[in-house]
C-alpha cells in the first residue's frame, strides 16, 4: 500500500481508534491516522467507505441496504425452521421447539457477542499490517471459542433439562423440546465455528462473502429440513439436525475460501505457540461484549418462560408473532448498525454536526418504517401467523395477533433505541448502551412476571413494550448529553489548533486531539 491509497481524515497522538467491529488504524510515524479511504488491492485489502463527506442520510441508507439484505437473511435462517416445523409436524412441535428455542437464542448472542470481540483484534493487527499478529490472534481466537463451545456443550449435557423445567416448558411438549435443544447444542461447535470464520474474513475487508455463505447456508437448511422431516420422518430432531449439517458445510466452504482467498491466514505450526497476554487482549473485548448481548437474551429468556405457563397453543401463537416482529424490525437494526460506522468516522473526523444530521435524518427514517411496517404487519399479519400454523387454527392466530396489534403501536421506540444506542456506540461511548440494556431487562422482566399476573397473556403483550419506552429514553438522553458534551470538547481543541497555527502553542509538534487534519 502505497501513500496514495489513503487520505488522512483525523489524527489522535499516540492513540488507537477502532470504528465499530473493524479496527482502521495504520502507524504513520508517531500518529495513528484514522478515516483513510483506502482503495481496494487485487490482494483482497480492505476498502473503508469514507462517509465524513456527502449527503449523511444516503450515505446512511446505502450502507445500511447490505445490512439489511444479510439480517433478512439470518432471520430468514431461523423461521424457515420454524415454518417447516409448524407445518410439516403440528402446533405442539411448533410449540416445543418456541419454547426452549430461548435457550438457543441466549447461547448464539453470548456466542456472538464472544466471536465479534475476538474478531475485533484479528481486524486490529491486519490494520496494522501485522500478517503474524493476525496469525496468532486467529488461532488464539479459535482456541477461546473451542473452550466456550466445549463449556456451553458440557453445561447443556448436564443442565439441559433443568434450565427447561426452570422455563415451565409443559410436560406435553417437554421430549420434543429437549430432543431438538439437545440436537442442537451437540453442534454447538460448528456453529460458533461459523460466526468466528465468517468473523475472519468480515475482519480483513470481505464484507460480501459472509452474505453468499450465509444465502447458501439459509437455502441448505431448507432443504434439508424438507428431506429429514418430511423424507425421512424424523420429526423435530429433523429440523435440529439440518441447521448442524447446514452450518458443518458452511464451515468447511469458509475453511476452503478462506485458505484460497487468504494467504495471509494460512496458519504455521508456530502460530499455535500460546500466549496468555495475547489471549488476555483477545478475552478483554470478548467476554464484556458477550455480556451486553446476554443481557438482551436473559430478558427473552423470563419472558418466554412467563409465556410457558399458559400452555402450547399460546406458546405456539407467541413463537409464531416473535418470529414475524424479528423479520419486520430488521430494516431498524440495519439503520442503527449503518449509523454505528457513520458516527464512529466522522467521531474520528471531528464532525459532531454531521453525527447531529445523521441522527436527525434517520430517527425520522426509522419513524416512517414503524408507521409503515405497523400498518403492514396489522393488514396482513393474520396471513403471515397462517403460514406457521398447520391446521390455521382460529385461536392461536388470534393470539399472535394480540400480540403484534399491541407491540407495532411501539416500534417507534424500538427503533430509537438501535438509532441512539448505536451512534453512542460508533462514538465509543459503552455505558450508556449497557446500562439501557440492563434497564431493559429490569422493566420487561418485571412487567412480564407482574402484568402477567394481573391480565394473564396481555400483560406478556405489553412487557416488551414497556421495556422498549423505558430503554429508549435512556439511551435518547444519553446521547444529547454525549453530544453537548463533545461538540464543547470539539470547540476547545479547535481554539488549541488555531493557536498552535498562530504559533501560540509550542509545547510540542502534535496537533491537538481531536483537531481535524489539513
Amino acid at each position: 500500500m502505497t501513500d496514495t491509497d489513503f487520505k488522512p481524515l483525523f489524527f489522535f497522538s499516540n492513540r488507537k481508534y477502532f470504528f465499530d467491529k473493524v479496527s482502521l488504524q495504520i502507524k504513520c510515524g508517531d500518529l495513528y491516522c484514522v478515516g483513510f479511504k483506502i482503495k481496494t488491492t487485487s490482494s483482497g485489502e480492505i476498502m473503508i467507505k469514507d462517509m465524513t463527506s456527502g449527503n449523511p442520510v444516503k450515505l446512511i441508507v446505502l450502507f445500511a441496504v447490505p445490512l439489511l439484505i444479510g439480517n433478512i437473511f439470518q432471520q430468514l435462517y431461523n423461521i424457515s425452521d420454524i415454518i417447516i416445523v409448524g407445518r410439516l409436524i403440528g402446533v405442539e412441535a411448533l410449540a416445543a421447539a418456541g419454547a426452549s428455542a430461548p435457550i438457543y437464542f441466549t447461547i448464539m448472542l453470548v456466542a456472538l457477542g464472544f466471536t465479534a470481540g475476538l474478531c475485533v483484534i484479528t481486524a486490529q493487527k491486519f490494520g496494522a499490517k501485522d500478517e503474524a499478529g493476525v496469525r496468532r490472534s486467529v488461532t488464539h481466537s479459535i482456541m477461546a471459542s473451542l473452550v466456550l463451545s466445549l463449556g456451553i456443550t458440557l453445561l447443556m449435557e448436564f443442565c439441559l433439562h433443568k434450565f427447561l423445567k426452570i422455563m415451565n416448558v409443559p410436560a406435553e411438549i417437554m421430549n420434543d423440546a429437549y430432543k431438538f435443544m439437545y440436537t442442537l447444542c451437540l453442534g454447538l461447535v460448528m456453529i460458533i465455528g461459523y460466526n468466528l470464520l465468517a468473523g475472519f474474513i468480515r475482519a480483513l475487508g470481505d464484507s460480501k462473502t459472509p452474505l453468499y455463505f450465509l444465502i447458501f447456508s439459509s437455502v441448505l437448511n431448507i432443504l434439508l429440513n424438507l428431506l429429514l422431516i418430511y423424507g425421512l420422518n424424523m420429526g423435530i430432531v429433523g429440523s435440529a439436525l439440518g441447521t448442524v449439517i447446514s452450518m458443518t458445510i458452511s464451515v468447511i466452504a469458509c475453511v476452503f475460501y478462506i485458505g484460497k482467498k487468504f494467504p495471509i491466514l494460512r496458519l504455521k505450526k508456530e502460530d499455535w505457540k500460546y500466549d496468555s497476554r495475547l489471549m488476555k487482549q483477545h478475552l478483554k473485548v470478548a467476554i464484556p461484549m458477550s455480556l451486553q448481548f446476554s443481557v438482551i437474551a436473559v430478558g427473552l429468556l423470563i419472558i418466554q418462560s412467563v409465556c410457558n405457563s399458559f400452555g402450547a397453543s399460546t406458546i405456539a401463537a407467541f413463537t409464531s408473532a416473535l418470529r414475524i416482529e424479528q423479520l419486520a424490525t430488521q430494516p431498524m437494526v440495519a439503520l442503527g448498525l449503518a449509523l454505528a460506522t457513520y458516527s464512529a468516522q466522522n467521531f474520528g473526523a471531528g464532525r459532531i454536526g454531521r453525527i447531529r444530521r445523521g441522527v436527525l435524518g434517520s430517527s425520522l427514517i426509522s419513524l416512517s418504517i414503524s408507521v409503515f411496517l405497523a400498518l403492514l404487519v396489522r393488514f396482513v399479519g393474520e396471513n403471515m401467523i397462517g403460514v406457521f400454523i398447520k391446521d390455521g387454527n382460529p385461536e392461536i392466530i388470534q393470539t399472535a395477533k394480540d400480540y403484534l396489534n399491541i407491540t407495532t403501536l411501539f416500534y417507534f421506540f424500538l427503533g430509537q433505541i438501535f438509532i441512539f444506542r448505536n451512534t453512542l456506540q460508533g462514538m465509543g461511548q459503552t455505558g450508556i448502551p449497557m446500562l439501557a440494556c440492563t434497564a431493559e431487562l429490569v422493566m420487561r422482566s418485571f412487567a412480564a412476571i407482574y402484568l402477567a399476573q394481573h391480565m394473564g397473556y396481555l400483560g406478556i403483550c405489553y412487557a416488551s413494550p414497556i421495556a422498549w419506552i423505558g430503554a429508549a429514553l435512556i439511551v435518547a438522553a444519553g446521547y444529547f448529553v454525549t453530544i453537548r458534551k463533545m461538540r464543547g470538547h470539539y470547540f476547545k481543541n479547535k481554539i488549541k489548533w488555531i493557536e498552535h497555527k498562530l504559533g501560540l502553542n509550542k509545547d510540542n509538534g502534535i496537533l491537538p486531539e481531536g483537531t481535524p487534519a489539513e
